[in-house]
């Protein structure tokens, strides 16, 4: 695993900031959603599932059902949501598994420099907020 932001990561960023931008009361219909950011509902449907089982979103199934986000857009951080599709945000695959999967950890004079950069790629998406995102500062 490296730090490379698949599609999944990449949509759902742009979902939460859709929801974002509609405001919070009303339920958005998935398909309305995979109309205005041009994604497939089917892939959608993966995405949002595990966004609503993490609590980011809620659900309504039926008639006049949809998603909508539970909190501010100022109280999810990108890094949150990336850490969440992604399982991690390491950007080497030696910190992404652990200290015990390497044999080389208690000598490698590499490892340092790797755990400092997860740890300004961290620090970078979890001070970026879907509100950030929205007004297009502090970017």
């Amino acid at each position: 695993m490296s730090m490379i932001v698949s599609t999944k990561g990449r949509y759902a960023l742009r979902v939460m900031v859709c929801f974002a931008l509609h405001g919070g009361d009303e339920y958005i219909p998935l398909k309305q959603i995979a109309e205005e950011e041009g994604i497939s509902q089917k892939y959608l449907e993966s995405i949002m599932t595990v966004l609503s089982k993490a609590g980011f979103v809620d659900a309504v199934h039926g008639k006049g059902g949809g998603y909508r986000l539970n909190r501010k857009p100022k109280d999810y951080t990108v890094g949150s949501i990336l850490k969440l599709t992604e399982g991690g945000l390491s950007t080497v695959s030696c910190t992404a598994q652990g200290p015990s999967a390497c044999s080389r950890t208690s000598c490698c004079r590499t490892l340092p420099m790797w755990e400092k950069l997860d740890k300004m790629v961290d620090d970078f998406f979890e001070s970026i907020t879907l509100q950030d995102l929205m007004d297009e500062q502090g970017i």
